[in-house]
């Protein structure tokens, strides 16, 4: 095992973000990743699909620093953040404390200051108060956005963060990531099942199979993108044709 968390005193090449090479874990003798490498551009936008079980989101922890128990290497910035399907925001803490929850290098008032901004992009500054009992699941979900963007990270994982929220509020958040990562510009590796969802917000899409990719699929539509338009059943049809669905 070994993980290097700045890529940049590591040697990575240039313009190049995430870079795993040979990859592998297992769990109690069973292989969930095998041999796996990935490389991902500063500032590119990675869906990952795959069935329950074929080892997204153990990849997706292996980059978060969420697990060491893996063979290989592994190259990542040092400013990264993870936001998962559950917004996970302490209780007992307003939305504002949250978003600011762990920050340092600045007085009070600066970070305040950074956290109001990060609810502003998300469009929570006036719940900045509020309980996180009080939010929907989209709500919170824009906290946790909020809460991961505010660290200005050079990575984000995103872990299914839109599987546990009702279609329009999905639609809803798709247009804010989408936003939010042209000003901010970090990369990102999307883990879902959506494929719908990986043709609508990636640059590329990887299909993982039995621990390995078995596909890397460029989605070369402009945005925005749109169910129907041009070239979108295509993609969408050879993704699900690797995930073994066969469309009727």
């Amino acid at each position: 095992m070994a993980l290097t968390l700045d890529r940049n005193e590591a040697g990575a090449p240039g313009g190049v973000s995430v870079d795993a090479r040979d990859i592998r874990r297992a769990f109690d003798g069973r292989v969930v990743l095998d041999q796996l490498s990935l490389t991902i551009g500063e500032g590119e936008f990675v869906a990952l699909l795959g069935r329950s079980g074929s080892g997204k989101s153990t990849l997706l922890r292996i980059l978060g620093g969420l697990d060491d128990g893996y063979q290989g290497d592994v190259l990542v910035p040092k400013q990264r953040a993870v936001v998962f399907q559950e917004a996970r925001l302490v209780p007992w803490l307003r939305v504002l404390p949250n978003v600011t929850l762990g920050l340092s290098g600045g007085s009070r008032g600066a970070l305040k200051g950074r956290g109001l901004a990060a609810l502003d992009e998300v469009g929570l500054t006036k719940q900045a108060s509020a309980w996180p009992v009080t939010l929907s699941g989209g709500e919170a979900q824009r906290v946790a956005l909020a809460r991961a963007l505010v660290r200005e990270p050079q990575l984000v994982l995103l872990d299914e963060p839109f599987g546990a929220l009702d279609a329009l509020t999905r639609i809803r958040m798709h247009a804010l990531l989408q936003d939010l990562c042209a000003r901010h510009r970090p990369a990102v590796l999307l883990v879902t099942h959506d494929v719908d969802e990986a043709v609508l917000l990636a640059d590329r899409t990887l299909v993982l199979v039995d621990g390995r990719i078995t596909l890397d699929l460029p989605i070369p539509l402009e945005h925005p993108r749109r169910r129907g338009d041009p070239g979108f059943d295509e993609l969408r049809s050879r993704l699900l044709a690797e995930l073994g669905v066969e469309e009727h």
